[in-house]
């Protein structure tokens, strides 16, 4: 403003004091403080308060053994198809973009985990480890990644669009926040639909740190708060938007509080835990099928790779992806079970032998899948027949052969 004359640093200070307030008064935060993070958004040792806080949680989600050994199991599988799909991808086998979920793996399987069958799932383009653990199959996972047409989207989406309107999972988005608005739309038709109650269904609309900072994310926020839609917002924070620190990027970093102006609440946990990502999924869920209560989950979950299979993230040093590898969340939690006595190590081993067998099947299942006839590739653009939609294939003119040679006016009455 013009003629300012007050000092910037009390304005800041005094703007934080009232963030805090906000932040107390309307959000609850996680059970789990997040591991402390460098600028470049590498995951550094957690501190023994947040060991501490992290094993108090971990005793307080009641998961019995078996479920556990589930929980690894799906990541197992998930590590396994995402190490495979990047190396299939070095052998071009699979072409486009491709996003994995390393390091992600726990947030991934507690989010799944969290949903019921008939709750709907929205995500962005990093969604291979979400196909699977919604059920859909590596298979077809993995034929979807090859472009073939037993994939999850006939072989017509490919990494970034995997679909299945049976599970409930509606995309796989290839544009940061195009999952947003449909989001916010399905959860706006529950509410014509459903009657609020514990067997309502609800949404799950998933995105990466660096889409909070888009319009779209802020508007939908403010309609979800104003019509009181059933759905929870899950941000995955691995700090990083591509290249960018989300401290170099967002004004409020702590991105659990960007509902707050909207009386949203939210919350942020570790996401290195399935345990403790299924827990804090499944409160706000309920709380949006009773409640019809919107919420921000925020969870911080460290990629171990760059953005994509092509980047070589050398805005990492040496000594920060180190730290990264040390802190990937398989390990611990493989030896956690052992030492808990509800996994032995030949088990294990076992586990991880039957991932890498159902990946390999996975890839020759795709290999042998038959690519999509060029005929079809017009099939699926509009759920409904639209009038004089194009169907030209390349190459195909424009106009009609001799067109230039009809005469002004051919073919009307007098």
């Amino acid at each position: 403003m013009a003629g300012r004359t007050q000092d910037p640093q009390r304005e800041k200070k005094a703007a934080t004091r009232g963030s805090a307030r906000a932040d107390s008064a309307k959000t609850t935060t996680g059970r789990t403080k997040a591991p402390a993070r460098r600028t470049t958004g590498a995951k550094a040792s957690p501190d023994k308060a947040s060991t501490a806080q992290k094993s108090t949680a971990q005793k307080s989600t009641g998961v019995d053994a078996a479920t556990r050994v589930d929980y690894y199991r799906e990541m197992a599988l998930i590590r396994e198809f995402e190490q495979r799909a990047g190396e299939m991808y070095q052998r071009a086998k699979i072409g486009g973009y491709c996003h994995l979920n390393l390091g992600e793996e726990p947030t991934v399987v507690g989010l799944m985990t969290a949903l019921r069958p008939q709750d709907y799932l929205f995500t962005n383009y990093r969604d291979h480890g979400y196909a699977i653990a919604r059920g859909m199959g590596a298979n077809r996972v993995m034929a979807e990644l090859f472009g073939r047409s037993d994939g999850v989207s006939k072989g017509l989406g490919g990494s970034m669009h995997m679909y299945d309107a049976d599970k409930r999972m509606l995309g796989g988005y290839g544009i940061v926040g195009g999952q947003i608005p449909p989001a916010t739309g399905a959860a706006l038709a529950i509410t014509l639909q459903q009657k609020p109650g514990p067997d309502s269904d609800a949404v799950m609309c998933q995105m990466g740190d660096g889409t909070t900072n888009i319009g779209a994310f802020h508007e939908a926020l403010n309609i979800a708060s104003i019509w009181k839609l059933p759905i929870v917002y899950v941000i995955i924070n691995n700090g990083l938007g591509m290249a960018t620190t989300v401290e170099m990027a967002s004004g409020e970093p702590e991105l659990y509080k960007r509902g707050c102006s909207y009386r949203i609440p939210g919350r942020r946990v570790d996401g290195s835990d399935p345990e403790v990502v299924r827990q804090a999924a499944e409160e706000m869920l309920n709380d949006a099928r009773v409640n019809r209560q919107p919420g921000i989950l925020e969870i911080m979950s460290y990629r171990l790779r760059g953005h994509s299979v092509v980047d070589p993230a050398r805005y990492r040093t040496k000594e920060e992806v180190a730290e990264l590898k040390e802190h990937d969340p398989l390990p611990p939690y493989r030896a956690q079970l052992i030492a808990d006595g509800v996994l032995d190590e030949k088990t294990a081993e076992q586990i991880d032998g039957d991932a890498a067998k159902e990946v390999a099947d996975a890839i020759a299942f795709a290999d042998a899948s038959p690519e999509p006839a060029a005929s079809t590739l017009f099939d699926f653009t509009y759920a409904t027949d639209v009038p004089n939609a194009s169907r030209l294939m390349p190459g195909d003119p424009v106009l009609p052969v001799g067109w230039e040679r009809e005469p002004v006016g051919a073919g009307k009455e007098a």
